[in-house]
């Protein structure tokens, strides 16, 4: 089976995605593929998953100390299990609702979002959900989350916007007094922030943020960052950094070569990629075959990568042919 149509015998969520990144298909086809996704597959048993108090179930937590687990369960239910690093969490489970591609003004959407909005609470001090809280890697996923749904988030952004660092970054750290960014962070930011500028239009404030974050050339790049996973949660990837970068339109240059040939090296010889270091956390249901076997979700994001890698440097070779016929 050719790789492509390994990709389209799929769920829907996949389907659309290809229809769209690889095929090209026409617009229409596109978008009745992606209408299948609040109806049939993942989209369909994760919306049905979400309880009437808006909550995703997001099991209980791993705590390192009693006190931690006492004050956790002091709190109400509807603030309990909101952000927690379990993938079942009501968070990650609105970040996969977006991933799949979930269209905002189905009904399903917005019921679901409606019952968050209503019910959800954060962690931190009780914040409505939809307000945010005080670490830039939660109110960028916040961000990224809200302007998809169509929520007002624009005082989190306004929060965010003020807290960028001196080389470019954010860090989850920062209110404990750290000042240099974290790559984990800032990727959770910047694809928020590209997510509002989607909603609303561009925005001088936020496209100047869209800058690659300044590197220590004596830092070796850690092993994890090589190792392309899914759901990524909060973790920086190389295939994250580069899924980021073709979705916000960047013209590719000599920086990102190093990290398109790793993609490259990752191709199996059927032309998929396997599914690498899975972060820890439950799921609500597999999406993959497990660990080193064949992902969809990594084969599509790569062949896309490397799509836009090809076609946006053919394009900039044309336009300096032109220029030199001129």
């Amino acid at each position: 089976m050719d790789v492509v149509e390994w990709l389209l015998d799929s769920d829907p969520a996949i389907r659309w995605q290809v229809m769209r990144d690889l095929t090209d298909a026409p617009g229409e086809h596109v978008a009745a593929e992606r209408a299948r996704v609040a109806g049939e597959g993942w989209g369909a048993r994760l919306l049905a998953l979400q309880r009437q108090d808006g909550q995703w179930d997001g099991g209980i937590p791993t705590f390192t100390s009693s006190a931690e687990a006492n004050w956790w369960q002091s709190l109400p239910p509807e603030r309990q299990g909101t952000l927690f690093p379990q993938g079942t969490s009501t968070t990650w489970s609105l970040t996969l609702l977006r991933a799949f591609g979930l269209d905002p003004a189905s009904v399903a959407a917005r019921h679901a979002v409606r019952l968050v909005r209503e019910h959800c609470r954060w962690e931190h001090d009780g914040e409505p959900y939809f307000a945010g809280e005080v670490e830039p890697c939660i109110n960028g996923r916040t961000v990224a989350i809200g302007a998809y749904f169509g929520e007002d988030i624009e005082p989190i952004v306004a929060r965010l916007l003020g807290e960028q660092m001196s080389d470019g970054g954010w860090n989850c750290e920062q209110e404990n007094g750290s000042t240099r960014g974290s790559f984990h962070t800032t990727i959770d930011v910047l694809e928020g922030l590209l997510e509002y500028e989607r909603a609303v239009g561009s925005v001088p404030d936020v496209t100047a943020t869209g800058e690659v974050i300044d590197q220590d050339r004596k830092t070796q790049r850690p092993a994890a960052w090589t190792q392309f996973s899914y759901p990524t949660y909060w973790h920086y990837d190389v295939l994250r950094g580069l899924d980021y970068l073709r979705a916000a339109g960047a013209i590719p240059d000599e920086r990102v070569a190093e990290a398109i040939g790793l993609v490259e090296s990752k191709r199996d010889a059927d032309g998929r990629w396997p599914l690498e270091n899975p972060h820890p956390g439950q799921l609500h249901f597999a999406m993959d075959e497990g660990e080193g076997r064949p992902s969809r979700w990594n084969t599509l994001r790569a062949m896309r990568v490397l799509r836009w890698y090809e076609q946006t440097r053919r394009s900039a070779a044309a336009g300096r042919g032109r220029r030199g016929a001129a």
